[in-house]
């Protein structure tokens, strides 16, 4: 009876250390999810690449705000302009994948893979896609004192003046430079191209008139035309913009094939958990449905992405190679 207690309480024991090792390799597995799905737990940094004042400020800061509201943590905003928005991509790109760093890319970031020899990353391969934030058509915008107020008399001075009349971008290589070297292809004519370091700094050129045009999204001029500060030509695309319904498309204009739109996209870097990438994109469409995000997206003549994450990134590959093809028609190319 003796032994039969002896080697019961062995065995008891025994039992009482396995199990309890085993719930200390359960806690200490379970932990880092239950950590993930805590997320956020301190400030989000979101990674713009243009300076402030442009067309990824106009949908960042909105966005900003009410990821803020939602979830109670701050987003905050680095912006990181150069290169045509591929160093605030580099930068992002190496940052840890832990959900604290996003990254608000756009349009540009599909184009830059055929208009640079080298990058030190990949949009597809070094980033996960989460969602299409906001798509906007490009407007070809002027300065008034310098261009005359109405298409056809501005189309007749640009051909009557090859090389003499100017548009302003944001950098070389982004939506804004191919949309003008679209342009130039498709009505035959030549327009000295001046680069900035984001859309920003490009319209207050504008504005000032050191620079006659821009082929700009309607995030960053929406409030500058409202204002009479610059003034707004065409919309590209086959209809009327919402927001700005006396301004012509491009197909009413003679142009059916201009279609060109300036959208923005989140990313975050390779290698974040899914279970983060979904609480991400959680937080992303609630605040999709506030009436600030919302109005925001409606005065910049704005429509907020509905793509699945898997939708989005099929999206972006196919960018790639459709300005692929534009870059190698018009011959642009940086080194």
């Amino acid at each position: 009876m003796k032994e039969f207690n002896s080697g019961y309480c062995k065995h008891a024991v025994r039992r009482r250390e396995v199990l309890a090792a085993g719930a200390v390799l359960t806690a200490g597995a379970a932990l880092p999810a239950f950590a993930q799905s805590r997320w956020p737990v301190k400030p989000v940094t979101l990674v713009v690449p243009f300076p402030a004042g442009g067309g990824t400020d106009a949908f960042a800061r909105p966005l900003s705000a009410q990821f803020a509201k939602l979830t109670g943590t701050q987003m905050v905003i680095d912006n990181r302009g150069g290169a045509g928005g591929t160093l605030g991509a580099s930068i992002a790109a190496r940052a840890q994948p832990d959900g604290y760093t996003l990254f608000m890319g756009a349009v540009h970031h599909a184009i830059a893979p055929s208009m640079y020899s080298r990058l030190d990353y990949d949009i597809e391969k070094d980033f996960v896609p989460l969602a299409l934030l906001a798509n906007v058509p490009q407007v070809l915008v002027v300065n008034p004192k310098n261009v005359p107020g109405n298409f056809a008399a501005f189309l007749a001075q640009v051909k009557a003046n090859p090389g003499k009349m100017n548009y302003g971008s944001a950098g070389g290589g982004t939506s804004h430079h191919l949309a003008g070297e679209l342009f130039k292809l498709q009505t035959k004519t030549f327009i000295t191209h001046i680069p900035y370091r984001g859309a920003g700094p490009a319209l207050q050129d504008l504005m000032s008139g050191n620079v006659d045009m821009m082929f700009d999204g309607l995030g960053s001029s929406a409030a500058h035309i409202k204002g009479g500060r610059i003034k707004a030509l065409m919309v590209s695309g086959a209809k009327r913009n919402p927001a700005f319904p006396d301004v012509p498309c491009a197909a009413e204009l003679g142009l059916p094939d201009y279609t060109v739109s300036t959208w923005y996209g989140l990313w975050a870097p390779k290698g974040t958990p899914a279970d983060v990438q979904a609480r991400i994109i959680e937080e992303i469409n609630r605040a999709a449905q506030t009436d600030e995000i919302k109005s925001a997206w409606a005065n910049n003549g704005a429509e907020f992405g509905k793509l699945t994450q898997a939708q989005f990134g099929a999206f972006v590959s196919a960018e790639v190679k459709r300005w692929a093809a534009v870059v190698k028609a018009s011959g642009a190319k940086l080194d």
